[in-house]
């Protein structure tokens, strides 16, 4: 009942994204041919925009924008004549997932490690050291962050490629600069929260009756520490795969920024919904996903109708 219940609340949150962005879009001064109408004759413009549905009244734009959506059709780029929404984020989405999963990956590992050792090692030199690093990584944005891997890892040190896109190698860097920020975030979550699990009286009653530290740690101090944590991997997971603009911008590489900034440029009305609609929908379901596996990492909570 519970797992039925999030689902219709999942497509009520993406109806109320897909109602709002559309008529915030469609009430946003300007026009996708503006540029156009010096050029083409009004009798042309006016054919194009019956192409696009622009002439007829909001109510049936809206309305035939969902019966295609309904279909899986996102529709036509108005800019891009030969090409349709849907292949624009088939050839976007590989290299932002790609770029999104490797920083997640970077960010998780890393970012749990540092806080965990620090937690064990509470108010000794590796403990602020950790932290040192997180705030570093936290103070110094990704876009100052990523010229400076540029520097010295390819040009002064012609360790790595970069401005290009194709094989593992080109990754690395803006992978970095993207994982840089959310692992010190993470490092600093699993911190407070590993040092307030491991002060627990069910803590120190197993560390009384001999329970190996390793054991201690992973079993019942990492469990538990790990929980708040996942809350905040969510939005972070949709950030990082679905692409950061700035990085993939940078870094020249073709993910799904690059065509979701030009069409906001554009006034590409089909590729800012579409685009906008991917998003909601990974996000969504990662929160899903995320809600479910508290239940597979605590065997205690349970998912009802109610709550949790």
């Amino acid at each position: 009942m519970y797992i039925v219940k999030r689902i219709l609340t999942m497509l009520l949150t993406l109806w109320v994204i897909i109602t709002l962005t559309f008529v915030i879009m469609k009430f946003i001064p300007g026009d996708p041919f503006a540029s156009d109408a010096d050029v083409l004759p009004e009798e042309v413009l006016q054919n194009i925009r019956a192409k696009y549905n622009l002439d007829k009244p909001l109510p049936v734009q809206y309305a035939l924008y969902l019966k295609n959506l309904a279909m899986l059709d996102l529709g036509p780029s108005i800019k891009s004549e030969t090409r349709t929404v849907n292949s624009i984020i088939a050839d976007g989405l590989p290299a932002s997932a790609t770029l999104g999963i490797q920083a997640l990956t970077i960010a998780l590992i890393f970012g749990l490690l540092l806080g965990i050792i620090a937690a064990l090692n509470h108010n000794k030199p590796i403990d602020f050291l950790a932290m040192m690093i997180a705030i570093l990584g936290i103070s110094v944005p990704s876009f100052i962050l990523a010229p400076l891997l540029i520097k010295y890892f390819a040009v002064e040190w012609r360790l790595l490629p970069v401005a290009s896109w194709g094989s593992f190698q080109h990754s690395i860097l803006p992978s970095l600069a993207l994982a840089a920020s959310p692992m010190a975030v993470i490092a600093r979550f699993m911190r407070s929260s590993m040092i307030d699990v491991m002060n627990q009286n069910y803590i120190k009653t197993a560390n009384a009756k001999g329970l190996s530290t390793p054991r201690l740690v992973i079993k019942h101090g990492i469990r538990n520490a790990i929980l708040p944590v996942i809350t905040f991997i969510g939005p972070l997971a949709v950030a990082l795969i679905t692409g950061t603009f700035v990085i993939e911008k940078i870094f020249a590489i073709p993910g799904l920024g690059k065509y979701f900034v030009d069409s906001i440029f554009n006034r590409d009305y089909p590729v800012i919904l579409g685009t906008t609609i991917f998003f909601s929908t990974i996000l969504v379901v990662i929160l899903f996903l995320i809600d479910i596996s508290y239940r597979l990492i605590d065997p205690r909570i349970k998912l009802t109708s109610g709550g949790k």
